[in-house]
């Protein structure tokens, strides 16, 4: 027997042996999930299980473990994540930490950020959100107005973020900000790790027409972020945000999947169209079904080429602007085809008469309409796409 099937062993073993009920069942959403943080309060089980991973560093097991990570191989987080799916385990942990600033960090960061940060990610004591986007800076993020003027040890923000998503729940933000605003625009950026709870920080979540607020607007008023929380050099910040938006963009193609989506559209499908010897009636929503399907999967294996080259060291590259637009159109058409599947039932907000799926489903359309602006719009992803992977002739 190799040292890899004493490792899937050993772990399986581990895994059942800690792994509370409550947290082999799919969660309804992203919400009942673990993001970490001092602002959020959790149910025992799911502290308990966050608790025992990050104890051997399974919430991020190939980071190094003098930082706290697992120190896995990328062989061995692979055996780790099959077991896990076998035993329909939910994440000990997710969120921005893992998936943007503390990768980022290891990759740019000084040694003191390493050591101040990336140990409380992986034992979710701190959640971290993004400051980038402005009211008047979205798809040219570049023309971002957040001044941060030194004084001293310290750099005094003035200015706004807006769609910081989570910013109310966080307890660190990412964030750009101008200090030089004399040469061209990209030149003049800085990236900050700023204290939400550092005074002039104001936060106003904002409401979409899903009904939720994920999102936030945060203002800032006068506000001393230590000059030793500047990550890279000062006014060389653009680089870098465009090194976490290729993670960003890799999060966002992978994150919009969510567990028992095929059999939710299935069990749909069969119920509303009916069947044909036990096929979805409907020959139109079975090629629409299995094209979901066919689509995931290619985007599923070229997401996990991605990841097993970033566990050696590959930083991400222009690549991410794929993974982003075809995951989030994916996610759309998902949405569309199950409003369509449940015809006047999908037309449900709230009150008697709807399945709790039916309530969602016209939610979860409504927010994905979202999905092909967030993060960088479609048409930016296209040009990039066009510009930096096909090389295509400028117009």
């Amino acid at each position: 027997m190799s040292e890899l099937d004493d490792f899937r062993r050993d772990t399986r073993a581990w895994l059942e042996q800690n792994a509370p009920a409550s947290m082999r069942t799919p969660p309804k959403s992203s919400e009942e999930l673990c993001w970490g943080g001092s602002k959020t309060k959790y149910p025992a089980d799911v502290m308990k299980w966050l608790e025992v991973n990050a104890a051997r560093g399974f919430t991020a097991p190939t980071w190094p473990k003098a930082l706290g990570g697992g120190g896995l191989s990328k062989a061995q987080a692979k055996v780790l994540s099959e077991e896990m799916s076998a035993l329909s385990l939910r994440p000990p942990l997710i969120g921005f930490g893992l998936s943007m600033i503390g990768p980022l960090l290891l990759q740019e960061g000084s040694d003191a950020h390493k050591q101040e940060h990336i140990p409380r990610i992986v034992r979710g004591e701190v959640r971290w959100c993004q400051g980038y986007s402005e009211p008047g800076a979205g798809s040219d993020l570049a023309s971002l107005q957040t001044k941060a003027v030194r004084d001293g040890d310290h750099y005094v923000l003035e200015g706004s973020k807006i769609w910081t998503s989570y910013a109310d729940a966080s307890d660190w933000m990412f964030i750009l900000v101008r200090t030089d605003a004399s040469g061209r625009k990209q030149d003049g950026i800085s990236f900050l790790l700023m204290d939400m709870s550092t005074p002039g920080v104001t936060v106003k979540p904002i409401r979409l027409i899903s009904g939720a607020s994920p999102f936030c607007e945060t203002f800032l008023s006068d506000v001393r972020v230590p000059v030793t929380n500047l990550v890279g050099e000062e006014n060389r910040g653009w680089a870098i945000a465009r090194a976490l938006l290729a993670h960003e963009r890799t999060m966002i193609g992978d994150i919009f999947k969510e567990q028992g989506d095929r059999d939710k559209l299935l069990t749909a499908a069969r119920e509303h169209l009916g069947e044909d010897g036990g096929r979805v009636a409907d020959p139109v929503v079975r090629d629409r079904i299995a094209a979901l399907e066919i689509d995931q999967t290619c985007l599923d294996l070229t997401l996990q080429r991605a990841k097993d080259a970033a566990k050696v060291g590959h930083k991400p590259g222009h690549e991410s602007s794929i993974f982003k637009l075809v995951g989030t159109e994916l996610n759309q058409r998902r949405r569309d085809l199950m409003c369509a599947v449940l015809g006047p039932q999908a037309l449900g907000w709230e009150g008697d008469g709807f399945e709790p799926e039916e309530l969602k489903a016209t939610r979860d359309w409504l927010r994905s309409r979202g999905n092909s602006i967030e993060g960088g719009t479609s048409e930016i992803q296209l040009n990039i796409i066009a510009k930096r992977v096909l090389a295509l002739p400028g117009a």
